[in-house]
């Protein structure tokens, strides 16, 4: 499983900069602190196939927010000496490196703040593609996307996110950045948040909603860029799938939604493996 040091958004300003940078340090040391007789904290796919072989707990580091690096590049570094594997450009509200899909007023955001990636943002992709840490582009605007697509040398992730054509949510990704994504080589998770599968006005979403989701993207743009992601530590729960001992029955709504058992190992992991893997060459 991924473990995300998330770094909620907060003023840019130089106390708030530092202060984001702590909390991810604490976060990540809380995380790779988890390793022991039954947990691996795994930073390369060889230690977490490894892990799972060996039937151990494989957890694989991770930050929701680019505000974690409080505007300073070099510390990509130390997040890569961390084992974090990925991060989210952007979490909601636009910070230092580009701007997100939901802005936050309360933080003095209008629409956009740098249109897109900041310089910061464009020099942070390239030195998170030679450290081989994967840019997650959940949580940011399209502008963001779209420029990070045409940057990034490596496959482009977005790791908790659904498709727009299904609900118009602006966390959602709509067709031109499924196929943008699909260029890079790169995988959407679909997530297990009931206002990103279905209106609030239609009720809580269920499996079958967001195996709906899974079908749509694998008939677009190819089931080798598909796969699914509770975000049960953000929020994300639907009828069907409140923990992580309901999964089966989210391979149920798959089954029902026309995939095979063979398509089942790349939706469950498999394709986020193989971007991790491809990442690792870096």
């Amino acid at each position: 499983m991924c473990l995300a040091a998330y770094i909620p958004q907060t003023r840019l300003e130089p106390a708030t900069r530092q202060q984001a940078w702590d909390r991810t340090q604490s976060m990540l040391e809380v995380i790779n602190g988890l390793a022991g007789d039954t947990v691996s904290v795994c930073s390369d796919t060889a230690s977490l196939r490894e892990a799972v072989m060996q039937r151990r707990v494989a957890v694989v580091p991770a930050v929701e927010n680019g505000h974690a690096l409080g505007g300073e590049l070099d510390r990509l570094d130390r997040l890569a000496a961390y084992g974090v594997r990925y991060m989210t450009l952007t979490h909601n509200g636009h910070n230092d490196l580009a701007d997100a899909a939901i802005p936050l007023p309360a933080l003095g955001n209008d629409a956009s703040l740098h249109g897109g990636l900041s310089s910061l943002g464009r020099e942070a992709i390239a030195r998170m593609n030679a450290l081989g840490i994967l840019v997650d582009i959940s949580h940011a605007a399209k502008t963001t996307m779209m420029q990070a697509v045409d940057l990034s040398a490596r496959p482009i992730v977005a790791s908790h996110s659904c498709v727009r054509a299904l609900c118009d949510h602006p966390r959602n990704l709509d067709d031109e950045q499924l196929r943008r994504l699909r260029d890079t080589g790169g995988v959407i998770q679909i997530t297990a948040m009931s206002t990103f599968l279905k209106p609030k006005s239609q009720g809580r979403a269920t499996v079958d909603d967001l195996a709906g989701h899974v079908r749509y993207v694998a008939d677009r743009i190819g089931i080798k860029h598909v796969g699914v992601s509770s975000d049960f530590d953000g929020g994300g729960q639907i009828e069907g799938w409140a923990d992580a001992a309901q999964s089966y029955g989210v391979t149920e709504a798959l089954l029902r939604a026309g995939f095979g058992e063979d398509d089942l190992p790349a939706i469950w992991g498999g394709n986020f493996l193989r971007v991790m893997q491809q990442s690792e060459t870096a």
